[in-house]
């Protein structure tokens, strides 16, 4: 198998009571070239939905959530099992180069990645080496936190950022745990936007560049870019068209 025909592969977490069948359903409005160096692993949560989904009607059940919290999102159930759960998947199954997340599972993403940096978890898995974040944010519990964002979180990242988005200020302050993060804005809410052909391209290059890393040829992703794709001043303008997925963080 030569290198073309090598693919990353990248563990794709979906969002609060909905499904892996729905997230891939979601990135599929997106170019193919995007993915077009990875492979797309889309498992459901572990948990079967405590309550009404958002997407019932929208998108066939059954649906699913990773763990469950309280109104502040500050305690959790089932927490433990998850990250116990996600990690002995990832060995099984990888090993996988990055991870992609919308909401509650942006959200255990960047906290698995966080955590392999700190040497919590993954201790025998090679470090994960980028992020692509939708509407994610950080967990709030301090003994959580003190671990998983104690030092800035030296990965790719892509974050994309709704300005309607009722997660708009915890995304954001997600994306400041990284170190030179990638952010794309969109005017939308709590959604996985469909992206036009300039910001497609921009993502197809981004992750190009991080296939091309793994040989000799590789080259690097610019540093502490923002763009934000509702204006014409940047690059990315988004779609005024997008899947919504209302799904708690």
């Amino acid at each position: 198998m030569d290198g073309q025909e090598k693919k990353m592969k990248v563990l794709c977490l979906h969002g609060f009571r909905t499904s892996g069948s729905f997230l891939r359903k979601q990135i599929s409005k997106w170019d193919p070239s995007i993915f077009h160096h990875f492979h797309l692993d889309f498992p459901d949560g572990i948990y079967p939905a405590g309550g009404k989904s958002d997407i019932e009607g929208i998108f066939p059940p059954p649906y699913f959530e990773w763990f469950q919290f309280n109104k502040e999102f500050t305690e959790y159930k089932n927490f433990e099992e998850c990250i116990s759960y996600l990690c002995d998947y990832i060995t099984k199954n990888g090993p996988f180069h990055g991870l992609l997340g919308f909401s509650q599972g942006a959200t255990l993403s960047a906290l698995l990645i966080g955590y392999q940096a700190q040497g919590k978890v993954l201790k025998d898995h090679p470090p994960i080496k980028f992020l692509v974040s939708i509407s994610g944010s950080k967990f709030r519990d301090p003994s959580i936190c003190d671990i998983a964002y104690k030092d800035p979180i030296k990965v790719k990242s892509v974050h994309f950022i709704g300005e309607k988005d009722w997660l708009k200020l915890p995304s954001e302050e997600l994306a400041a745990a990284f170190d030179n993060p990638l952010i794309l804005r969109h005017p939308q809410g709590h959604t996985v936007p469909r992206l036009d052909e300039a910001a497609a391209k921009q993502l197809s290059e981004w992750t190009a560049s991080i296939s091309r890393s793994e040989f000799p040829c590789g080259t690097s992703v610019p540093k502490n870019v923002e763009c934000e794709m509702n204006n014409i001043k940047h690059e990315a303008i988004a779609d005024p068209k997008c899947i919504e997925a209302p799904s708690a963080a």
